[in-house]
């Protein structure tokens, strides 16, 4: 599928909840989070015939997402199922893992080849503050079973100004011995992150760069995504790099998102998209379907806006949107 900007749009991010056993402090306030009701989010069923339709459009790639997705029961039957669906290459899932320990061979069988893990910091007592409650031994030891058996995995880890700084470069140096990625995403003021004070990619650089000197470029294939990779001297795995602030990355853009509630989302800091839930229940044929899928992906903004102003500019949480 080619969008109005010529982009290849190959990859989907499907949330299949809003629900966290987490409140990390940038995707959800501490208290007075208000779910969904079940009735208003997809059923698992629903899912697999939109992948199937989202197939047929050229999407190759499927990374289930929240919420937390392992919140939701029967999660990895669902996985299972979009493993069959025709024409999808890879199925990877975002997760805080603390919900796959001791599930990780599970979810391997099921069909699930690689994680992304949301991972901030190493330290326990700061892992505690900022997901409010999580433990990070539990983290780590699902990442260690992964590995192990020969699932991918890549770290997803926030940088925040007063809260994780300083253990940036002990995160980054998982990758030394094994083979998985550390990445370090900035932080987008979309929701609760609005409010944090943001880490620039070049003063996370900096800080790597010192402690591990040349950040040399890894060109090897990580991935789907807009990660940019190094990999310093003596590293196993990579470091890598998503900027949408400082690096702005909007021209290679590849990605669509399905909320949990049915609304297939082009760009994160925008609104525009359209309501396949509604749809789907209102007895829409598959023909109907791929039609307004089409048209909606066409229609992707150019450009995510986050320092401008934009007439539709995103409200909603992190947790609501899909990660």
């Amino acid at each position: 599928m080619i969008d109005a900007c010529a982009r290849q749009i190959d990859y989907i991010r499907i949330s299949i909840t809003d629900r966290c056993n987490l409140r990390c402090v940038y995707c959800m306030p501490e208290h007075g989070v208000t779910s969904f009701e079940h009735r208003e989010i997809l059923t698992y069923e629903e899912i697999v015939r939109l992948a199937r339709l989202l197939a047929q459009l050229g999407i190759r790639h499927i990374r289930v997402t929240g919420g937390e997705p392992m919140a939701r029961l029967g999660c990895l039957g669902l996985v299972e199922s979009l493993s069959r669906v025709p024409g999808i290459e890879t199925l990877s899932m975002t997760t805080n893992a603390l919900l796959l320990d001791g599930r990780v061979r599970e979810a391997h069988d099921a069909g699930l080849s690689a994680l992304n893990i949301s991972l901030d910091t190493l330290d326990p007592e700061i892992y505690r503050k900022m997901t409010r409650g999580g433990d990070v031994f539990r983290a780590l030891s699902v990442i260690d079973e992964a590995l192990a058996l020969g699932m991918r995995v890549k770290i997803n880890a926030v940088p925040v100004g007063g809260m994780n700084e300083e253990g940036l470069v002990d995160l980054a140096a998982l990758a030394r011995d094994r083979d998985l990625c550390v990445r370090f995403i900035e932080l987008m003021p979309v929701g609760c992150g609005a409010s944090l004070e943001p880490v620039p990619t070049e003063a996370v650089r900096a800080r790597l760069a010192e402690a591990f000197g040349e950040l040399r470029e890894d060109t090897q294939k990580r991935g789907f995504g807009p990660a940019r990779y190094v990999r310093p001297e003596g590293f196993c795995g990579s470091i890598g790099f998503i900027s949408p602030l400082s690096h702005e990355f909007c021209g290679q853009c590849n990605r669509v998102r399905l909320t949990a509630d049915g609304f297939l989302k082009l760009c994160l800091n925008h609104r525009a998209g359209t309501d396949l839930r509604g749809m789907l229940r209102a007895g829409a044929s598959d023909g109907e379907l791929l039609s307004a899928m089409r048209e909606a992906i066409y229609r992707k903004p150019a450009r995510h806006g986050f320092e401008s102003e934009i007439d539709d500019r995103e409200v909603r949480r992190m947790n609501e949107i899909g990660g």
